[in-house]
């Protein structure tokens, strides 16, 4: 994948085992086209094919807007669905299946679109003096894209109905407050600290972190007996991995423990 300053989606290695992903277009305020879309897609297909990459941080560039959402001037001229892919639905990104955690570095502005690129993260970390929102109606459209269901899941229903119904913002310290926002920053360390946060979940066994987080992507939408038998599953599929002796080696050794993914 071109990495270059031109990319309209940038892929960058970090240390320890964590990709960086960047939506490279600050001139639109990194709004989603089908360039955007058709690259993101395959970024994503590629940390997940990389077993040398365990968490990946999304963001935008430019510092002041994580992402606007749809390119309007896209809409405005008939190509909203060159906006979305088969596999991933809008960006190539929200409807994707994926087994690794990703984490939203929203510096300053997730709105519409972005804003559910961020919902469809698994954790986001915000800025101080940013918001999110989701004003598609304000358009005659509608936040179609997952944010419909996943705000109310993240935020009190009271809450999220007001932000979809009237198209207001909701600063990033509110949202850090009501839960929605996993980590708040100072203003212009949205990736520092979503780094730090994928280094603080690679610390621990990779498979072991992809196993608990597909149970809990799916613990608003199955009944308790069918997560008890995905967990015990996947807890059976843990038990012949050569990490879990690892990790009770290096506890019995006190010892950090390798991780091999495997």
């Amino acid at each position: 994948m071109d990495d270059s300053a031109t990319a309209v989606v940038k892929l960058e290695t970090q240390q320890g085992n964590v990709a960086l992903v960047t939506i490279n277009r600050p001139e639109a305020r990194n709004a989603v086209n089908g360039a955007v879309a058709v690259a993101l897609e395959a970024i994503l297909k590629q940390t997940e094919r990389d077993a040398d990459v365990w968490t990946v941080v999304l963001t935008g560039a430019g510092g002041k807007v994580f992402c606007a959402g749809a390119d309007l001037k896209e809409v405005a001229q008939g190509r909203i669905q060159s906006l979305m892919t088969p596999d991933g639905g809008f960006a190539g990104f929200v409807h994707a299946k994926r087994t690794k955690p990703w984490i939203a570095a929203v510096e300053g502005m997730a709105l519409a679109g972005g804003c559910e690129l961020a919902l469809a993260c698994d954790l986001i970390v915000a800025t101080e003096g940013g918001a999110f929102g989701l004003p598609e109606v304000m358009r005659g459209l509608m936040a179609s894209a997952g944010g419909l269901y996943r705000l109310p899941r993240a935020l009190p229903r009271g809450v999220a109905l007001d932000l979809i119904l009237t198209a207001e913002r909701l600063p990033a310290e509110r949202a850090a407050a009501l839960g929605m926002v996993s980590r708040l920053a100072p203003a212009g360390r949205a990736v520092e600290t979503a780094l730090q946060l994928a280094r603080a979940i690679n610390q621990n066994a990779p498979l072991a972190v992809r196993e608990s987080l597909a149970i809990a992507r799916r613990a608003y939408d199955l009944t308790d007996a069918e997560l008890r038998q995905l967990s015990e599953e996947g807890q059976d599929r843990l038990q012949r991995t050569e990490d879990l002796l690892e990790g009770a080696r290096a506890f019995v050794e006190k010892r950090a423990p390798v991780w091999k993914g495997r």
